[in-house]
């Protein structure tokens, strides 16, 4: 089965979505939510990413995850990520009881294929200080891919994570899983990479984002939007229209990528420091905004 079988199967059976001038969107992917033990990469950016949730639910943007929000490599019990990360999961209930939220699975969260597993993990969970059990994220749904279709001229946005084009991290994603369970979550606490991962090996981020590009050129140049290799990129308007969000586990920052206005924009949340010397989180503006008609073919 090949990466151009797999995208446009993808493609053909995506989740439909129309959107219009009015709408905002906000994509990020990667976050690889953990267990804050030292191998939790996201346990460094989580209160910057609540941080950034709150901005963008105060503003009314919908949330679209576009894979690996949880970390299900590296972790057996969902119970520990949740209890690390229960403020961000408790925000993310805000967007879904508000219809303004959804979710892609990746690689790392590829579990989620299976509405059991979503139903087990998300749907509720135990309230320690009331000895409750309380409703969640109930009736979440995942998805391999998401089409954004514009009302008016009926063009789309291809969302997906990205991994179809990552044969190892698709096809024998089991055994990746395995490997960094029992070999590389060890050696990750004393500063390895591993190497089957497009994030820590610069080859094999080449490699998924030109097979992409060529899906992408034979496919009446359809815009697309993806994660899975932790890379931002935005492209010029006479470039291949293939965006990624980037990460949310960068060393210093989070990035992501916005829809407001029928403007498309690459931003990232990090840490300053004023004249004060005060810590801040800031937003800033790594590309654009470009209007999504020059992406739109």
């Amino acid at each position: 089965m090949s990466s151009n079988f797999r995208l446009t199967r993808a493609y053909k059976n995506a989740k439909r979505i129309c959107f219009n001038e009015n709408s905002k969107f906000v994509f990020f992917s990667d976050s690889h939510r953990g267990d804050n033990s030292f191998a939790d990469d996201f346990a460094r950016n989580r209160n910057m990413f609540k941080y950034a949730l709150e901005y963008y639910y105060k503003n009314n943007f919908t949330y679209i995850e576009l894979g690996d929000g949880d970390e299900l490599w590296e972790n057996r019990n969902f119970t520990r990520i949740f209890k690390a990360n229960k403020h961000i999961y408790l925000w993310l209930k805000k967007f879904h009881d508000n219809n303004r939220l959804h979710f892609i699975w990746g690689n790392h969260d590829m579990k989620y294929k299976n509405k059991e597993t979503v139903r087990k993990n998300l749907y509720h969970f135990y309230d320690t200080v009331t000895d409750t059990t309380k409703d969640l994220l109930v009736g979440a749904s995942f998805y391999e891919a998401i089409v954004l279709e514009d009302e008016k001229t009926g063009k789309g946005i291809f969302l997906l994570h990205g991994h179809q084009a990552d044969w190892f991290n698709y096809v024998f994603w089991r055994l990746s899983s395995f490997l960094v369970k029992v070999l590389w979550k060890p050696l990750q606490i004393l500063g390895f990479s591993d190497p089957t991962s497009p994030a820590q090996n610069f080859k094999e981020r080449i490699k998924v984002e030109k097979r992409l590009e060529k899906w992408i050129k034979a496919n009446n140049n359809q815009m697309m939007i993806t994660g899975h290799t932790h890379r931002p990129r935005f492209p010029d308007k006479n470039e291949i229209p293939l965006f990624n969000d980037g990460s949310c586990v960068h060393p210093r920052s989070i990035t992501g990528i916005e829809i407001e206005n029928h403007k498309i924009t690459l931003i990232k949340w990090h840490i300053i420091t004023n004249n004060s010397g005060i810590i801040q989180i800031k937003r800033t503006i790594l590309e654009g905004p470009e209007n999504l008609n020059n992406y739109m073919k």
